[in-house]
C-alpha cells in the first residue's frame, strides 16, 4: 500500500514555516505557541483531523486511542512538533455540548480538553488559578470576616428588637413578614455575585481591564434589575400572607409595603454591589483567596443596612400615607421605569445576558422560602410568651448562611477549576452520602469540618454580645445557651449537607452553582434558622426559662 506525503510547500504553509525547514521527516521542528503541525498518513484516503485546541464555546472536540501503533500499520498517525508519532482515532469525530453559563467561567485550559483525561482528575485538585492554602490559612481568612459578619447581625437583630416598637410597626405588621424576605437578598444578590466574581477571578478571567469592568458593570446592572424585581414581588408576597393570617388588607398598606421593599432593596443593592466590588479586588491585590473573605463580607453588614434602610423607608413613607399618597406611586414608578435601563446595561455582556435569561427561577423561589420564614416570625413576635426571639433572628440566620455560602462558593470555584459542565469528581457519580461531607482529605471537607466548628464558639460570642448591648445586667441561661447552640448546630450541619450534594447536582445538569446554590441555600437558613428558634423558645416557655438570668 503506497503512502502519500503532503508537498513540502503546503506542510510549510500549514506550519507557518519556511519550504526548508519542511523537507524531510525527521527534521525537529522548534515548539510553536498554540500550533500544531499534523501530517496525516492514511492507508486509502486523506483524513482530516482538526486541532486540539479551544474549539468555541458550547463545542468540544473529542479524540480517542484504541490501540498501539504496532497493532495497526495502516491507522492515521500524527507528527507533532518534537517529531514523535502518535496514532490517532482513524474516525475522529465531532461531540457537540449544549452551551451553558458556566462555560464562560471556565479556565481557558479546559475548553477543547478531552472529557476522558477530564474525568481521571481527582475531585479536590486545585486549579492553577486558585491560590494554596493551608488549614491555618484557611481558618484566618475566614474567622476575620465572619467575626464581623457576626457583629453585623447582632447589630440587625438589636435595631430590630427597637424598631418593632415604631408606629409603622405596630399598624402594618406585615412588615415583619417583609423582613426576612429583603434581608434574604443579600443571599439571593450580593452573595450570589460575590460568588460570581470570585469565581471568575480565581479562573483567570479578570485580567484584561475592558473584560474586567465589562464583567462587573454587567452583573451589577443584572442585580439591580433583579432587586427592583424581587422587591415588588417580596411586598405583594407579603400582602397575600398577610391577607391569608389576618383575613383583610388596607390599600393604603399594600402600597407602603411596596414602596418600602422596593426602595430598600434597590438602595441597599446598589450599596453593597460597589461594596462587593471593592473587598473582591482587594482580596485579590493582598493574596487572599475570595471565596473565604467575599461572602461573609457581603452579609457583614448587609443586615444592619437593609434593615435601617427598611425602618427607615417605612417611617418616611408612614408619615405621607394619609394626606401625601401619591408620593408612594411616584418611588414605584421611578424604580419600576429604570428596568430597561438595567435590562440594556445587563445585555451588553454575555455573561449577564444568559444569567438575565436564566437567573430568575432561584431568587424568586429563595424570595418564596424567605417569606415563609418571614410568616413564622410575624407569629411568633406577636405571641407574649416568645418575647426576644426577634432579636436572635437575624443572629441564626446570619450566620448559617454566612458559612454555607462560604462552602458553597469554595466547592462551585474547585469545579470551575478542575472539571467541564456536567463532569463531577468520581466519588460524587453515586449516592449522596451525608458522611462524606465532612470526612476526608480534601480541601472542601477541611472547609466543611472548620466551618462546622466555628458555629458553638461563635454563637457563644455572640448571644453574649447581645446581652452586652442590652446593658450587661443579665446573661443566658444555660438552658437557654444549649437550645440556642443546638438550633444552630443543626441548621449548620444541615446546610453543609445540602450544599454539597446542591451543588455538585447543579453542576451535572449543566448549571452554575454560583448563580443557583446560594439563594436557594440561604433561603432554606432562613427559614430552619427561623423555625428552630421559634421551637426552641417555645420549649422555653413549656419549662418556664426566661432564656437569661441576673448577674
Amino acid at each position: 500500500m503506497t503512502k502519500r506525503l503532503l508537498d513540502p510547500m503546503q506542510f510549510a504553509h500549514r506550519a507557518n514555516i519556511s519550504a526548508e525547514d519542511a523537507i524531510p521527516e525527521k527534521q525537529e521542528f522548534p515548539p510553536a505557541k498554540s500550533q500544531l503541525c499534523t501530517m496525516m498518513v492514511p492507508g486509502s484516503q486523506d483524513e482530516h483531523l482538526s486541532q486540539s485546541g479551544p474549539a468555541g464555546r458550547g463545542t468540544r472536540q473529542q479524540y480517542g486511542s484504541n490501540a498501539p501503533l504496532s497493532q495497526h500499520p495502516g491507522a492515521p498517525q500524527h507528527l507533532s512538533f518534537n517529531g514523535n508519532i502518535s496514532p490517532v482515532n482513524a474516525s475522529p469525530h465531532l461531540q457537540p455540548q449544549e452551551f451553558t453559563e458556566t462555560d464562560y467561567l471556565l479556565p481557558d485550559k479546559l475548553y477543547g480538553r478531552s472529557r476522558l483525561s477530564a474525568s481521571t482528575r481527582s475531585g479536590d485538585a486545585r486549579g492553577a488559578g486558585a491560590p494554596a492554602e493551608t488549614v491555618c490559612s484557611m481558618v484566618l481568612q475566614i474567622l476575620v470576616p465572619f467575626l464581623l459578619s457576626g457583629l453585623g447581625t447582632v447589630s440587625a437583630g438589636m435595631l430590630l428588637d427597637i424598631v418593632q416598637n415604631w408606629d409603622v410597626f405596630q399598624d402594618v405588621t406585615e412588615l415583619f413578614i417583609l423582613v426576612p424576605a429583603v434581608l434574604g437578598m443579600k443571599g439571593n444578590l450580593e452573595m450570589t455575585l460575590a460568588s460570581r466574581l470570585s469565581t471568575a477571578v480565581n479562573a483567570g478571567k479578570m485580567g484584561p481591564a475592558r473584560e474586567k469592568w465589562m464583567l462587573i458593570v454587567g452583573n451589577l446592572a443584572l442585580k439591580q434589575l433583579q432587586a427592583t424585581v424581587l422587591g415588588l414581588l417580596a411586598s405583594l408576597m407579603a400582602t397575600v400572607l398577610g391577607w391569608m393570617a389576618e383575613g383583610k388588607m388596607p390599600f393604603n398598606h399594600i402600597m407602603l409595603l411596596c414602596s418600602t421593599s422596593v426602595s430598600t432593596a434597590f438602595m441597599a443593592s446598589l450599596l453593597q454591589g460597589i461594596i462587593m466590588v471593592g473587598v473582591i479586588f482587594g482580596s485579590k491585590w493582598l493574596g487572599i483567596n475570595p471565596d473565604n473573605v467575599a461572602t461573609p463580607m457581603a452579609a457583614s453588614f448587609g443586615d444592619l443596612i437593609t434593615l435601617a434602610l427598611l425602618a427607615c423607608f417605612s417611617q418616611w413613607f408612614y408619615s405621607f400615607i394619609e394626606m401625601y399618597v401619591y408620593v408612594l406611586y411616584l418611588v414605584d414608578l421611578l424604580l419600576l421605569c429604570l428596568i430597561p435601563v438595567w435590562v440594556i446595561i445587563a445585555s451588553k455582556h454575555s455573561a449577564s445576558l444568559i444569567l438575565l435569561r436564566t437567573g430568575w427561577e432561584p431568587i424568586i423561589t429563595a424570595m418564596v422560602i424567605s417569606s415563609i420564614g418571614g410568616l413564622i416570625l410575624d407569629m411568633t413576635v406577636s405571641d407574649p410568651n416568645l418575647a426576644g426571639i426577634i432579636v436572635f433572628a437575624p443572629v441564626i440566620n446570619g450566620i448559617g448562611g454566612n458559612l454555607v455560602s462560604i462552602q458553597s462558593s469554595r466547592i462551585s470555584t474547585s469545579l470551575h477549576l478542575n472539571f467541564p459542565s456536567r463532569e463531577v469528581p468520581e466519588d460524587r457519580q453515586g449516592c449522596y452520602n451525608p458522611c462524606r461531607t465532612f470526612f476526608g482529605t480534601g480541601a472542601n471537607h477541611r472547609s466543611a469540618q472548620v466551618l462546622l466548628l466555628l458555629v458553638l464558639p461563635g454563637q457563644l460570642v455572640f448571644i453574649h454580645t447581645i446581652h452586652l448591648m442590652k446593658g450587661g445586667h443579665t446573661l443566658p441561661s444555660p438552658l437557654f445557651t444549649v437550645a440556642f447552640l443546638s438550633a444552630s448546630l443543626i441548621q449548620v450541619s444541615s446546610l453543609l449537607c445540602i450544599a454539597d450534594c446542591m451543588v455538585h447536582l447543579l453542576w451535572r445538569r449543566g448549571k452554575d452553582p454560583d448563580s443557583y446554590s446560594i439563594p436557594y441555600l440561604t433561603a432554606l437558613g432562613d427559614l430552619l434558622g427561623t423555625a428552630l428558634l421559634a421551637l426552641s423558645f417555645l420549649m422555653l416557655w413549656c419549662v418556664g426559662d426566661s432564656g437569661s438570668v441576673q448577674v
